[in-house]
């Protein structure tokens, strides 16, 4: 095989946030657990990342970078490839993360007292973001179809005809719950908000983990009203477990919509970091073969917890993703309070997930929890062994 995804590696040398033995008792109180909550992989990156870094790594001076011509190019030329997206390298913008693009679109599009539409269960920074920028939420709580999650697109259309509802942070590919949502309810969802005069705040950190054969669909491909209506945030940290880089790609097509943006981020004076630059141009120009390697492997891994569940802990419900390396793990059929089942899970199991009470404001993910199975397939194995132990 040419790339060894099953090959374990030592990370607590590495001040990982999830592995060290630092951060394992400041986040957990104890040391003896599997941490697979936090959400970038226990794999090595694409061979020619690695090797792009240390090249650049070998020349002794490590100052500032920028967003140069061959850096937005790279990014033209990754969406054309695997999105069929035809992106002009101007509407390119740079940020140190996805995260600190969607606080910027929500401080820069709303006042405070404002509504902003989120879709729980849903990555729960989401929450701070509104939060911290003065607003209130329009809660479009996802329709859970037995594992499926849908829109509530009725309730959906009432929320955005408030004129107190400026933007919606619209997660596509879907974190937690592993949706890839199809073109039409995408069309759907973005002719609400346009009739509306909702900004879509798309992020697609994910787009490039759909796994096979589903296939993501860019919400400003749909059309040029889609795009000037959006701001499409991108980044090749989670395809290619470069989060620590800090590389972003917020691309938006409306010129005064990125103007604004800009604007809005000036007074940081932010610059693409030396090995992030190189990382990000490596991982686009000569990374498509590792990723869809990579794919296949998490598709293996995905399979393998179905089939693991099935046969050892049928009460714990699970439908495969169409897209991330994320489980949405249901354990309401236990009956244990929020408190029980994280106490269950981290001390009896000694699994470090993502707690699922915090991805939902009212509840909806109440009873579950998110596994990381971006790992080596021996790592999940001893995950799984452990969730059986605790539970059977």
């Amino acid at each position: 095989m040419k790339y060894d995804f099953n090959q374990m590696l030592d990370r607590e040398s590495t001040i990982s946030s999830k592995w060290s033995k630092e951060a394992r008792i400041s986040w957990f109180g104890k040391e003896d657990i599997i941490p697979m909550g936090i959400a970038d992989m226990d794999l090595a990156s694409a061979p020619a990342v690695v090797d792009a870094i240390k090249k650049r790594a070998e020349h002794p001076t490590y100052g500032y970078g920028y967003p140069s011509k061959e850096f937005n190019e790279s990014v033209v030329a990754w969406q054309k490839k695997r999105n069929g997206w035809d992106v002009k390298p101007e509407w390119n913008v740079y940020t140190p993360g996805v995260n600190m693009a969607i606080m910027s679109a929500i401080e820069m599009t709303c006042e405070p007292g404002d509504r902003v539409i989120v879709q729980d269960p849903v990555y729960y920074p989401y929450h701070d973001f509104v939060k911290s920028a003065g607003c209130s939420f329009a809660h479009n709580s996802l329709v859970n179809n037995d594992g499926y999650y849908e829109i509530n697109f009725e309730q959906l259309e009432e929320q955005a005809k408030d004129p107190r509802t400026k933007a919606i942070i619209f997660c596509s590919p879907q974190n937690p719950t592993g949706r890839c949502w199809t073109k039409e309810e995408i069309e759907r969802l973005g002719r609400i908000c346009i009739d509306n005069n909702v900004l879509v705040i798309s992020d697609e950190i994910h787009s490039d983990l759909v796994l096979p054969p589903n296939k993501h669909v860019v919400f400003a491909k749909i059309s040029e009203e889609f795009a000037n209506n959006s701001i499409i945030c991108t980044s090749p940290s989670k395809t290619f477990n470069l989060a620590g880089l800090l590389i972003s790609d917020i691309i938006i097509p409306n010129d005064e919509l990125r103007a604004k943006f800009v604007k809005k981020l000036s007074p940081y004076y932010l610059w693409p970091g030396t090995f992030g630059t190189v990382a990000q141009l490596a991982a686009y120009e000569d990374g498509d073969e590792w990723l869809d390697a990579l794919l296949e492997h998490l598709k293996s891994n995905s399979e393998y917890i179905e089939e693991f569940l099935a046969e050892n802990l049928p009460k714990i419900k699970y439908k495969k993703p169409e897209a991330t390396y994320l489980a949405w793990l249901d354990f309401k059929e236990y009956g244990y309070t929020t408190d029980e089942l994280d106490n269950k899970l981290l001390n009896e199991a000694c699994l470090a997930l993502d707690f699922g009470a915090k991805f939902g404001l009212k509840g909806e993910g109440d009873g579950f929890a998110r596994m990381n199975f971006a790992v080596p397939r021996p790592l999940l194995e001893e995950a799984l062994e452990r969730l059986k132990k605790a539970f059977a």
